[in-house]
């Protein structure tokens, strides 16, 4: 029997959450307390550098695909550490490879690398003033998403892991993503970035890994708390691009043309019904929002045509699918009615629901509470997109998040990711790092 690599890919995944549910129910937590407060004192004595690390990368950012100066950082880190390195994996990628003292199954860790195009205010002593070429234009550059957290980190549990090597059962994969933000340049036919161009260049080949871990900083949540959740975390993301198509004329004389801005009004009237009255969102919520429309040079002038831009939300993969089959009929039919057309399209960004399997969830739930001090607690769904789905869709992973709201800051007051003032507590960074370190060996560790 002929089997797809895509069926046979869904095959695999199945039987290894077969096998977490066995493993999970089978056997207690595997991590001692002895081990645990290992990780703790390393990561303390750690924590000074992983510091220094987060203010070099968040002083020198870099967008999406040309994350050069930060991915050679990290790639001499991990040789130094003795491991085997890849580079150029999904562009400007870097794949590091701890092989355990004793032989055993394989964990991936995943941090992402890149920047954002955010003219920074957080006013911090180390604050970027980078500019670099976004879609043909010098943009300012930021880290306003904690990537260059998630980095530091990374390479602390890099760090610690290494020096623990000996006692390891089996391998640890150490992935440092590129573009997870996108692009910063315009797309390539046929070409993949971030996470799916990892994934098809091997990221997760020789060995293939049995789980992946990653984490976020949120700093709307309180410092140093561990949030997880089984099920949908992160929703889908779509870019929905709408290209209305009229007939230039005379704005004196609107009947000799037809007018590509009073359909694509109506078009985004109707596309507020495709949410609030067509799709269920009593079983999972969605948001689709139009965040940007062009079109018309002069007062007196019926344009020829309208383009918009926004982005489609949702937790569930069927829901996504026939968001997308709405929104192309409604725009398509309001446009014919009025003698115009309509061309729609999604993407270049595409990512899937970002799922976290019960059976890994309920695994790792009780070492997150231990590691945390108690501080772990589950946590609701972000209308965010992530892509360590691409990554999901090839082995089972968990995604959790890193409560980091800086010093003078609650929750409610700190400025949110992909704000110019955003900013997170460093302090919290080693529990997102235990974290990360307790639950790759807590999943070795099980038989």
């Amino acid at each position: 029997m002929k089997t797809s690599r895509r069926t046979f890919t869904m095959l695999r995944l199945a039987a290894a959450l077969a096998l977490l549910g066995q493993g999970a129910a089978a056997s207690a937590q595997a991590l001692d307390d002895a081990t645990l407060q290992a990780l703790a004192t390393r990561f303390d004595a750690i924590q000074p550098r992983m510091v220094e690390w987060r203010r070099d990368i968040h002083q020198h950012p870099e967008l999406s695909g040309q994350e050069v100066r930060t991915a050679a950082l990290v790639a001499e880190h991990l040789r130094k550490l003795g491991m085997e390195v890849r580079t150029g994996v999904g562009g400007h990628g870097v794949v590091g490879l701890l092989q355990g003292g004793r032989p055993g199954k394989v964990v991936a860790l995943r941090a992402d690398m890149d920047a954002l195009p955010v003219a920074e205010v957080t006013g911090l002593p180390f604050a970027s003033q980078v500019r670099q070429m976004n879609m043909g234009v010098e943009s300012s550059v930021m880290h306003a998403c904690g990537h260059d957290g998630h980095t530091a980190m990374l390479m602390a549990v890099a760090e610690v892991l290494a020096g623990m090597r000996e006692q390891i059962p089996g391998t640890v994969k150490f992935v440092f993503q590129p573009s997870e933000e996108g692009l910063s340049s315009a797309p390539v036919a046929g070409k993949s970035w971030g996470a799916k161009a990892m994934v098809e260049e091997g990221a997760l080949d020789n060995p293939r890994p049995d789980v992946a871990f990653a984490l976020h900083i949120i700093p709307n949540m309180p410092s140093g708390m561990i949030g997880y959740r089984s099920g949908p975390q992160f929703a889908s993301g779509d870019t929905v691009r709408i290209k209305i198509k009229g007939k230039q004329t005379h704005g004196g004389f609107p009947w000799n043309g037809v007018d590509p801005i009073v359909v694509s009004a109506q078009v985004v009237t109707a596309l507020q019904t495709i949410v609030s009255r067509q799709l269920n969102i009593s079983k999972e919520p969605a948001v689709l929002s139009i965040g940007q429309i062009s079109g018309g040079n002069r007062e007196n002038i019926v344009p020829e045509a309208v383009e918009m831009v926004g982005t489609l939300r949702a937790f569930d993969e069927a829901m996504r699918a026939d968001a997308k089959e709405r929104i192309t009929r409604t725009a398509e039919s309001i446009a014919s009615a009025s003698g115009a057309t309509a061309e729609v399209s999604f993407g270049p960004s595409a990512y899937p629901v970002t799922t976290n399997p019960e059976a890994l969830t309920e695994m790792m739930a009780p070492v997150l509470k231990k590691v945390s001090g108690g501080k772990a607690m589950q946590t609701s769904r972000l209308m965010a997109s992530e892509d360590f789905s691409e990554f999901q869709k090839v082995v089972p992973g968990l995604y959790i998040i890193l409560g980091a709201a800086p010093e003078g800051k609650t929750p409610a007051t700190a400025a949110p990711n992909h704000n110019p003032a955003f900013d997170f507590d460093e302090a919290a960074m080693p529990a997102g790092a235990k974290a990360m370190a307790a639950m790759t060996l807590e999943f070795l560790a099980k038989p």
